[in-house]
């Protein structure tokens, strides 16, 4: 009898070792989110940076100071990261209002403030979106910012936002779970074709004098 209580003090035991505890609680983190708000800013970063840069390229293709590239960038880094806040909220709060609007369709207003907390915020959207293409804004500006000479100043914008573009192509490419190498590439070849295109485009109306 003493051998089967302690079979059964064993057992009792081992159950009550083996039972999760129910006062435990366990915080889930989804990093499914947070790598599309990521990789979401990175292409916000790079948006501003080729953006801004093509902008710079065709103004420099029609004048050669540093004022008026370093103007035209300054303008293209508000209206660009202006632009990107609205758009974001716009379409963050579209998508609040639908999630909302199934919430209370599903008739389940108990769960109403936990769902809430789980949606995204229109504000914090839109501000993340102006502050990465700012981000990416600033690095053509810093380029040509303290270069004089104007043959030496387009070369350094090229140059620095050349190695900007690989950076945030690989980023994207991590994040993506695409092939690194391949994807810099395609960013980078493209962020080419933007700068020529706009700074070739321009000089060709610069030398019609379309623009007079």
């Amino acid at each position: 009898m003493a051998s089967i209580t302690n079979i059964q003090e064993l057992s009792k035991n081992q159950y009550d070792i083996e039972k999760p505890s129910t006062n435990m609680e366990v915080e889930i983190v989804d990093y499914s989110k947070r790598a599309q708000w990521l990789r979401a800013a990175v292409l916000g970063a790079n948006d501003g940076l080729l953006s801004t840069s093509s902008l710079m390229m065709g103004i420099g293709a029609i004048h050669q100071d540093s004022k008026s590239m370093i103007l035209t960038g300054i303008a293209g880094l508000v209206a660009g990261a202006c632009s990107m806040a609205i758009g974001e909220f716009v379409s963050v709060y579209s998508q609040y209002d639908i999630e909302m609007s199934q919430i209370k369709r599903e008739n389940a207003m108990e769960l109403f403030e936990e769902k809430k907390k789980k949606l995204p915020s229109p504000l914090k959207a839109a501000g993340a979106s102006a502050f990465a293409f700012a981000i990416g804004a600033i690095v053509p500006l810093l380029g040509a910012a303290f270069v004089v000479d104007y043959h030496v100043r387009l070369g350094v914008v090229v140059g620095v936002v050349s190695l900007a573009l690989l950076g945030f192509g690989g980023l994207s490419a991590y994040l993506g779970k695409a092939p690194l190498v391949k994807s810099s590439l395609r960013v980078l070849i493209g962020g080419w074709l933007a700068m020529g295109i706009t700074f070739g485009f321009t000089k060709l109306v610069g030398v019609t004098g379309i623009y007079a």
